[in-house]
């Protein structure tokens, strides 16, 4: 998988796949999560889907945020699929479906961004557009 860093809105291809990295559900954070938001949610079950929400978030926004001018505008089609147990790794990736130049200076860049257990199989999953600078 490519890598973007600090890339503009031309150097960005459709059909493109990012790894946004790997992120442990930690038993510790499932923990807590589960007292302060969800109570009556039996640690058993997995991660709740807001924890996932939480998980994919960080991820994304940590490898998306090194594009040039990026700006998420929209998070939409949000599916949960599963509920990993803690200990589980997630893997996380970026697929460019499309992009759209907006004016001279930025692009509409639409991705679908999935999380993926150890196993491969499809955890969480959602359709994401960004701003991103074009260059100048």
């Amino acid at each position: 998988m490519a890598e973007l860093l600090n890339i503009h809105f031309e150097q960005i291809e459709v059909g493109q796949v990012v790894s946004l990295g790997v992120i442990a559900v930690d038993g510790t954070s499932l923990a807590l999560y589960v007292e302060r938001f969800l109570p009556g949610w039996d640690d058993s079950y997995g991660a709740p889907d807001g924890m996932l929400y939480a998980l994919w978030s960080r991820l994304s926004f940590e490898a998306c945020s090194r594009w040039a001018g990026f700006k998420m505008l929209a998070v939409d089609g949000v599916r949960y699929l599963r509920n990993p147990p803690a200990g589980e790794l997630l893997r996380g990736r970026v697929t460019i479906m499309g992009k759209d130049p907006v004016g001279d200076n930025k692009g509409v860049v639409i991705a679908q961004q999935d999380l993926l257990d150890e196993a491969g199989r499809l955890v969480f999953s959602c359709l994401t557009r960004s701003l991103v600078a074009r260059q100048s």
